[in-house]
């Protein structure tokens, strides 16, 4: 009867300590995470300095909260606005080296260097080429993407703004920002936009 009696004693400090627990603020977790990292190669502890965007998000998954709808709507639109579409308005590029870029995880890593070709690694969430049979479901398939939703010029600036800053679309999106994070060049996004909207692609056969 007694063990039963502590148990229960037990039980409630438990329940108490849990109702009272209050999150770190953003300083201390900065902090922690801070120190728990060292500069390597090209990976300098600049890297964990948050944006804005960064901040807001994070600060809202660490509270269980929401960003304000207001915030949001400004994280798109300034995301949006800073979009560099093609300079010579071609949008595509070879599907072939589009495939390689996808595959590829390398790049902006400790043990590269910064003549590394930077890959999108965009298997490790999507299903794109349906003969890969390796691939993650953090996002959505990508697979006939082309196939149904065509080519016209509406279809071309959504992919692109897609690749280039997903938060134009999501102001939390963890898809990474290829273009205005610097990880893709125009090219290799163009290569990318031909993986997915080339009639003669694998993705859309």
């Amino acid at each position: 009867m007694n063990r039963i009696l502590w148990l229960g004693v037990g039980a409630a400090a438990l329940l108490t300590a849990c109702s009272t627990f209050t999150p770190p603020t953003r300083e201390e977790t900065q902090q922690v995470v801070k120190s728990s990292f060292r500069e390597r190669s090209i990976a300098k502890l600049d890297r964990l300095n948050q944006t804005e965007m960064q901040q807001l998000c994070s600060d809202a998954a660490r509270t269980k909260t929401d960003v304000p709808l207001a915030d949001q709507k400004r994280i798109m639109a300034q995301a949006e606005a800073a979009v560099k579409f093609p300079a010579d308005g071609k949008w595509l590029g070879d599907y072939k080296q589009g495939e390689r870029i996808a595959q590829s995880g390398v790049g902006m890593q400790w043990s590269d260097n910064d003549k590394t070709v930077n890959g999108g690694n965009c298997y490790a969430c999507h299903q794109i080429s349906p003969q890969e049979l390796s691939h993650g479901n953090i996002g959505p398939p990508l697979v006939g993407y082309g196939k149904l939703r065509g080519t016209s010029e509406p279809i071309m600036k959504y992919t692109w703004t897609r690749i280039w800053n997903s938060h134009a679309f999501n102001a939390c999106s963890t898809m990474p920002r290829y273009g205005a994070a610097g990880i893709l060049t125009e090219a290799q996004i163009k290569d990318v936009m031909a993986l997915l909207l080339d009639p003669n692609s694998p993705v859309n056969k």
